[in-house]
């Protein structure tokens, strides 16, 4: 028989007894019985159960998030549920493992859950344990929640920054996140990520073009279940002041350097590292610098881009050659000038022919790759 592994959830509270009967029905029969550990319980009649096997100084909430995990590893879940009693902590885990679309038998169908259970899903451990060893086990049906997230980058003192929220709620209360949100019936990912944008930072931007970057679909990329989200690229010109709404306690533009990493909830980070990558292979190629420029910029402005985007110092003389070379066709001089930083005017430029989507060539590499 192949070394399934399975766990044991219902109210070991009150039927801890039947519960490791099975459990060691499910030994026997030579599966890896994830949850519970088949010892004593070290706390009889408390409200939560802790057994001989827990670290006396974990906390009730720890070995609660240590049970949840072992549970959703799981291959298979068995619900004990004698007199057809589940129990409200069991609701939780049971909702989790739904969740997740993983096969779940019950020794007794719930009385006190409003859910329909067909008999093909309720067996005694012994049942349970032919139909495991004639692998006529149900393949398990994820059921993933989608969300949107949003990366808009902006270009300040030669610094690359991201628009950033403070989580106001659970999980990760109080950390930065990319602004965000589950979809709601009706609308697609990006209407979706420009919704959730405005309303956790109070900024319309509806004419802000968006790319998608990609969808990321870790099982445990969110604490709250298995969550697949869309993240979308935008570049700011503009640096419109946010003002924290719906569940962010606030937002604000923070400069993207090393130790932010470690400051981002969920996994947003991965995020933002692909976001930068992107943005670094696209300004080689395409005139997406251009994007972080107003209508009207000197050539100062643009190779400013460049160096916050790829983290280099350039010269002036040499790159500004690239900048208003023809062939790419990423700039045009206007009559127009600007007082610059040493007090003498600096020429205007606008954007050239070539068209956002366009690639341009030669390409503009960084310093490391010329050669």
């Amino acid at each position: 028989m192949t070394a399934l592994a399975i766990s044991l959830i219902g109210s070991f509270r009150q039927h801890y007894r039947e519960v490791r009967r099975a459990a060691e029905a499910f030994v026997e029969a030579g599966l890896d019985v994830r949850s519970p550990t088949i010892c004593e319980i070290a706390n009889e009649g408390a409200a939560f159960v802790r057994f001989e096997s827990d670290p006396p100084t974990s906390s009730d909430h720890h070995i609660q998030a240590a049970t949840f995990d072992k549970i959703l590893s799981s291959d298979v879940i068995y619900v004990v549920a004698p007199n057809g009693y589940v129990g409200p902590t069991t609701n939780l885990e049971l909702g989790r493992v739904l969740e997740r679309g993983l096969p779940v038998f019950y020794s007794e169908r719930p009385k006190d859950l409003p859910i329909s259970v067909p008999d093909s899903a309720v067996h005694q451990p012994h049942s349970l344990i032919d139909l495991i060893a004639r692998e006529r086990l149900p393949r398990p049906r994820v059921r993933p929640y989608a969300t949107a997230d949003r990366v808009v980058l902006s270009v300040r003192d030669v610094r690359l920054h991201v628009l950033l929220v403070r989580r106001g709620t659970q999980p990760y209360r109080g950390m930065l996140a990319l602004p965000g949100g589950f979809v709601r019936p009706g609308e697609s990912l990006a209407e979706t990520a420009r919704r959730e944008f405005a309303e956790e930072t109070g900024i319309e931007d509806a004419d802000l073009p968006l790319r998608q970057l990609r969808t990321y679909s870790d099982p445990m990329r969110d604490p709250r279940g298995v969550v697949h989200t869309t993240a979308f690229l935008a570049i700011s010109a503009a640096r419109p002041e946010p003002a924290g709404g719906s569940d962010a306690a606030s937002a604000d533009w923070v400069e993207i350097e090393p130790t932010l990493r470690t400051r981002l909830a969920f996994d947003h980070a991965i995020m933002l590292d692909d976001a930068v990558a992107e943005v670094r292979s696209l300004v080689e190629y395409t005139p997406l610098a251009l994007s972080f420029c107003p209508d009207l910029f000197t050539l100062t402005d643009l190779r400013r881009v460049y160096e916050a985007v790829w983290n280099v110092e350039l010269d002036a003389g040499s790159f500004n050659k690239k900048l208003t070379d023809p062939r790419r066709g990423l700039t045009e001089s206007t009559s127009l000038t600007r007082q610059g930083e040493n007090g003498r005017p600096s020429k205007l430029y606008r954007r050239g022919p070539a068209s956002c989507e366009s690639y341009i060539s030669p390409p503009i590499l960084p310093p490391r790759r010329v050669g």
